[in-house]
C-alpha cells in the first residue's frame, strides 16, 4: 500500500472511530440504555421513506435476521412498534415510537454541535477543496458499498 493510501486509511479509520467513541460517551451521558448500533437502527428508520424491514436491513447493510434482533430489542424497550402490511403478510413495517423520536432529537443536537465545534476550532467553510473531496468520497462510498 502507497504513503498516501495508507494515511487516508488511518484518516478515515480514526474519524470514524473517534466519532463512534464520542457518541456512545454521550449516549451514556444521557442515561439512556441503548447502544449505538440501536440509535443508528432508529435513524435509519427514521429516514427511509418505507420503513420495512427488507428495506431497513438493506440500508444498514445487514441481514433480516441481525435488523429482527436488533427491533427485537427495540420493541421490547418501546422505541418501535411493529405492523404487519394487511395486504402482503410478508412485509413488517417498523414506526418509531415518541420515546425514539426523543432519542433521535438529541442525537441529531450532539452531531450538530460536533459540526458546529469543528467550524468554530477550524478554518473550513470556505476550505472548497476540503468540501468537494470529503463529498467524492462520502459518493464513492455510496456507489461503491
Amino acid at each position: 500500500m502507497s504513503k498516501t493510501k495508507k494515511v487516508i486509511n488511518e484518516l478515515l479509520v480514526e474519524i470514524f472511530n473517534h466519532i463512534l467513541a464520542i457518541e456512545e460517551e454521550e449516549l451514556k451521558k444521557s442515561g439512556l440504555n441503548l447502544s449505538m448500533n440501536e440509535v443508528h437502527t432508529l435513524e435509519a428508520i427514521a429516514n427511509s421513506d418505507e420503513p420495512t424491514m427488507s428495506n431497513i436491513a438493506k440500508k444498514m447493510r445487514i441481514t433480516t435476521g441481525t435488523l429482527t434482533t436488533n427491533i427485537n430489542r427495540l420493541v421490547n424497550k418501546k422505541y418501535v412498534t411493529r405492523h404487519v402490511d394487511p395486504n402482503d403478510r410478508r412485509r413488517v413495517f417498523l414506526e418509531l415510537t415518541d420515546s425514539s423520536r426523543e432519542v433521535l432529537k438529541q442525537h441529531d443536537k450532539f452531531h450538530d454541535e460536533m459540526i458546529e465545534s469543528l467550524f468554530q476550532d477550524l478554518p473550513i467553510e470556505e476550505d472548497e477543496v476540503l468540501m468537494k473531496s470529503l463529498e467524492n468520497i462520502a459518493n464513492y462510498f455510496k456507489e461503491k458499498y
